[in-house]
């Protein structure tokens, strides 16, 4: 399974993310995590980082993956918004509340979320 996540914020704040789960032992051991880069625009010098993308195993935690994004956020002075895709399913995490957590990991944990877009 392929997860993207964003961060609405500076591209620091994605790669602190990016270190944040890195180091977090249950989404380590069940997935691989690289940062994806977008092309720089005309005149623009070097790269931009967008996205961190998540490849799982069938070991994966959607839960563990949950708890460990809303830890993140939580230590950030900002509060940003992370946006996690999964197929053509956009889910937002924004209050890190209890209830916002399930409903995200419920949205990940459904059957077909996997389905890619239609081009």
């Amino acid at each position: 399974m392929r997860v993207d996540v964003r961060v609405t914020a500076e591209a620091d704040e994605l790669r602190s993310l990016h270190s944040w789960l890195r180091t977090d032992p249950d989404v380590r051991k069940s997935s691989s995590l690289t940062l994806e880069e977008q092309p720089p625009e005309p005149g623009q010098m070097g790269s931009l980082v967008d996205v961190i993308q998540l490849v799982t195993d069938n070991g994966w935690s959607a839960a563990s993956f949950v708890v460990a994004l809303a830890a993140w956020k939580r230590t950030r002075p900002q509060d940003p918004r992370i946006e996690i895709r999964r197929g053509d399913t956009l889910i937002v995490l924004t209050q890190c509340s209890d209830d916002e957590i399930d409903r995200v990991v419920r949205a990940l944990e459904a059957p077909g979320a996997d389905a890619a877009p239609e081009a």
